[in-house]
């Protein structure tokens, strides 16, 4: 296992990001373009194996179609990939046609492989990146049946899944009727992102509103009193756990914006940082655990690329960090990627666990580069 703990100068480091950069848009990104396309269903395949062949179909998420949406609609002004617009165009079309509830409203969950609602459920993760994709695709294309259907998710996530207090339900059946999932940690930081990306677009005096009251109720049904660190249920739940990259994801949403930093939630996820690194990475692989008890032990070892990815940029927000930088970006670069891809999960060893590449990690690479670009430009 190499030891990426050595420090690098800064033109290294922009040497090695710049090959990162290359080999996402050279082998990653065409990943989606060819073989994990479906032309009939105009979606992405759920995954490709590692020879490039979709796994058999059971099912298709709108998750994964917005995921991509957002992917392809941060391509658009790219000249090295021409056919981003079109493919974005033909994204935002799908999540209408085929998971867009005419009776109820908002989004199916999924459909069969045949193009017909599967799970009908009402899940917030899935309308978080909706609008999160949406609100991307907008700024690009500003087209107004964009912006409308952008509208149409934060009207209903507020309307229905919304618990008057800033938090909102995780899943809800498809006549809106309740599943007694209650909030959960990872859809409400989804939603946190998507909130950000609309405002960061537009003036949007409702959805700033909703966003700090969401941070606000995070910081009081969410963090653990005794480290900071944000736990995936709320306070009190039998069973619950923190994970790293949730942390770091969470760190770089309030870090990077100015309308959250310095408060409450981003002042906790700032005292936590230390406290995350120390239990949940190896400072000698550069590795990220997948999950932690409360008390700090580990609870599931698993390496996952994600992870890896929402590390890397949250230090890029961290104070005296090149160093840092170059050895995350080295372990992205030689444990995760490879030439016809990347891998998945690794092992608690580092052998790889997990050789499909699903549709879905595109997304965390191209917002982990993309804030790595922003940082870089400071």
């Amino acid at each position: 296992m190499p030891d990426v703990s050595s420090s690098a100068s800064q033109s290294e480091l922009t040497t090695v990001f710049a090959t990162v950069q290359l080999h996402f848009q050279q082998v990653i990104v065409p990943l989606w373009l060819g073989p994990g396309w479906n032309p009939q269903l105009a979606l992405p395949y759920e995954a490709v194996n590692a020879d490039h062949q979709p796994l058999p179909p059971q099912r298709y998420r709108a998750m994964a179609c917005a995921r991509q949406l957002y992917l392809f609609s941060s391509l658009i002004d790219n000249p090295a990939i021409p056919e981003a617009k079109n493919r974005a165009a033909l994204l935002f079309r799908s999540l209408q046609q085929h998971f867009h509830d005419a009776e109820h409203g908002g989004w199916f969950y999924s459909i069969d492989p045949q193009g017909k609602p599967l799970d009908r459920r009402k899940d917030l993760y899935t309308h978080a990146f909706i609008i999160f994709a949406c609100a991307h695709y907008w700024a690009k294309v500003r087209e107004p049946l964009v912006e409308s259907v952008l509208n149409a998710a934060l009207h209903v996530v507020a309307e229905r899944f919304g618990d008057g207090a800033g938090l909102y339900e995780a899943s809800l059946d498809q006549d809106w009727s309740s599943l007694g999932s209650g909030p959960l940690q990872n859809p409400l930081m989804h939603l946190a992102e998507a909130f950000l990306a609309t405002v960061s677009v537009r003036e949007d005096a409702a959805t700033q509103a909703a966003l700090l009251a969401l941070t606000t109720a995070m910081q009081l049904r969410f963090i653990d009193p005794a480290h900071g660190v944000m736990l995936e249920k709320p306070l009190g739940a039998v069973d619950n756990w923190f994970e790293p990259g949730h942390q770091f994801e969470w760190f770089f949403l309030l870090a990077s914006s100015p309308l959250l930093q310095g408060s409450p939630l981003h002042v906790s996820l700032t005292r936590a940082f230390a406290y995350t690194e120390q239990q949940g990475v190896d400072l000698l692989t550069g590795a990220v655990k997948a999950m932690l008890e409360v008390d700090g032990s580990v609870r599931d070892a698993t390496q996952r690329i994600w992870a890896q990815a929402e590390y890397l940029r949250a230090l890029a927000l961290r104070p005296d960090s090149e160093a840092a930088l170059a050895r995350q970006l080295n372990a992205l670069q030689q444990r995760f990627l490879h030439p016809t891809g990347w891998n998945e999960c690794l092992d608690a060893d580092g052998k790889i666990s997990r050789s499909d590449m699903p549709s879905t990690t595109p997304y965390h690479l191209a917002t982990c580069y993309s804030g790595l670009i922003e940082c870089f430009n400071r």
